[in-house]
């Protein structure tokens, strides 16, 4: 249906012209509705004042009424059918023009991916990936000082040997009794001397009070 509307240039102009074509006549039949229904609202007034009055003109009145209500009513059915046909084109412009979108975004995809597939892809990555690995390796190598490097072996035996100096000082360290665990008396040498004259002292006194 979309390739028979909207196939060709041509028939793109004769759906739109056919939408504007329904709309066109919907607006007549519109029209056309809306005298009806002025005609019946005075026959029904002609029919009212006239009942009582003038019985034949009352009747005259009421038959009109009556054929202007059958041609209201098919009026209303033609446009309730130009309405649907009116929905049901547009619908199917707009269904295409999505369409026509859709399929123009697909064709673009497939240009950008060209020849792409999923191998390709990943060696892509991994490529990618080499490159960032090989960028690191450079930043680091260049991150390096400039000067000599040292020998990982004689700075390890130079540790171990000071490593063995601190453990032997503190061995030796071990071997010393500690100076506050000696008792107070051990600490200070004997006063002969003092304790001599404290005898001497007490033998005078002795002798002081024998004399008396």
């Amino acid at each position: 249906m979309w390739g028979y509307l909207f196939g060709s240039g041509a028939k793109k102009d004769q759906a739109k012209n056919s939408i504007i074509s329904l709309r066109e006549q919907i607006d007549t039949l519109s029209k056309r509705e809306k005298h009806f229904q002025k005609q019946i609202e005075e026959l029904e007034a002609t029919a009212r004042k006239n009942v009582t009055t003038n019985k034949a003109a009352a009747r005259t009145a009421l038959k009109r009424k009556k054929e202007r209500e059958a041609d209201l009513d098919k009026t209303q059915a033609q446009i309730d059918s130009l309405q649907q046909q009116l929905h049901a084109i547009e619908n199917a412009k707009l269904n295409y023009e999505t369409m026509k979108i859709m399929s123009q975004g697909a064709q673009a995809m497939k240009h950008i991916h060209g020849n792409m597939n999923i191998d390709k892809v990943d060696a892509t990555m991994d490529d990618i990936r080499d490159q960032v690995a090989l960028g690191e390796e450079i930043s680091d190598a260049i991150s390096r000082p400039l000067g000599q490097e040292v020998d990982e072996d004689d700075l390890n035996e130079e540790l171990e040997a000071l490593e063995q100096e601190a453990l032997d000082a503190k061995m030796v360290n071990a071997g010393k009794a500690p100076v506050h665990n000696l008792p107070t008396q051990q600490l200070h040498e004997p006063e002969p001397a003092v304790e001599e004259d404290d005898e001497e002292e007490e033998l005078r006194k002795l002798q002081a009070e024998m004399a008396l």
